[in-house]
């Protein structure tokens, strides 16, 4: 089993005009990586014009599409019956989208297959982590 999951998804940019565009975005958990989830967005749909991408917490992933989780640059909440806001926030700025809260459940599932909760700890490399913070702070 691939220690990788990445998973298209169609996100809806809200903004100030009535229509909300549909973004492409990348939803990616990484066994190493065991207590995050990413969320990127290709090119053509950042402002920037390169890639950007956000990291946090699964839990908070796992929170945001039952109730309002988040207090930091990342938060969400569900939005009526399939949808959950995402809020990034930024010094730019905030940027909102909705996501279908099926895609993001459907996405939680494959990563429990992959790393169940509360056994994140087992997937950790202490002994590379140990390593770089010594070759970072000599």
């Amino acid at each position: 089993m691939s220690a990788v999951i990445e998973q298209a998804v169609q996100a809806r940019l809200v903004a100030s005009a009535p229509r909300m565009e549909t973004v492409p975005a990348t939803l990616r958990y990484d066994r190493e990586d065991p207590y995050a989830v990413s969320m990127a967005f290709p090119p053509p749909a950042t402002l920037e014009g390169v890639e950007v991408s956000w990291a946090f917490a699964r839990e908070l992933l796992v929170q945001g599409v039952e109730r309002p989780a988040g207090v930091g640059d990342v938060r969400l909440r569900p939005y009526g019956y399939d949808r959950t806001v995402v809020e990034f926030h930024a010094p730019e700025g905030v940027a909102m989208v909705h996501v279908r809260t099926s895609e993001l459940r459907r996405f939680l599932e494959r990563s429990q297959h992959l790393v169940p909760t509360g056994r994140e700890h087992q997937y950790l490399d202490w002994d590379q982590g140990l390593s770089e913070l010594l070759r970072e702070h000599p």
